[in-house]
């Protein structure tokens, strides 16, 4: 009898812990670190362009070059729910004017599926004037 009872709660023991291994049972939120770089904003940095312009473009470097103020670095750390983490980092180096010489991006940056996605305009159908039901005043 006593065996009956050890067998049977060792076998819901490990029935436990063998549920308790399955990966991706849990939820997990994508976690964005450092500065957002899309595509298209990365494509519109030009030699040329002014500090202002590339700051106001992409937003205030993680890094500036504690040496010489020349080389800003933007880095993008993107990690999805169980895929290992990817790091994209887009180099921006100015003369002693202030203009854009050289940009580096060291790999591609994918693509947004939505460009509108955040941007929804909600437009109300119907009648404008006409109140609803229970506003009576």
């Amino acid at each position: 009898m006593q065996f009956k009872t050890l067998f049977s709660a060792a076998v819901l023991a490990f029935s436990l812990s063998a549920c308790s291994t399955v990966e991706k049972v849990v939820y997990r939120i994508d976690v964005p670190q450092g500065n957002y770089l899309e595509a298209s904003n990365v494509a519109q940095v030009k030699q040329g362009m002014t500090v202002q312009q590339v700051q106001y473009l992409l937003g205030t470097p993680v890094l500036i070059d504690p040496y010489s103020n020349s080389t800003w670095y933007y880095v993008f750390l993107q990690q999805r729910a169980y895929q290992s983490p990817e790091q994209y980092t887009f180099t921006v180096k100015f003369d002693q004017r202030g203009t854009v010489t050289e940009t580096n991006l060291d790999k591609p940056l994918p693509e947004v599926i939505s460009q509108n996605e955040n941007n929804t305009i909600i437009e109300r159908k119907g009648d404008a004037t006409k109140k609803s039901w229970w506003k009576f005043w």
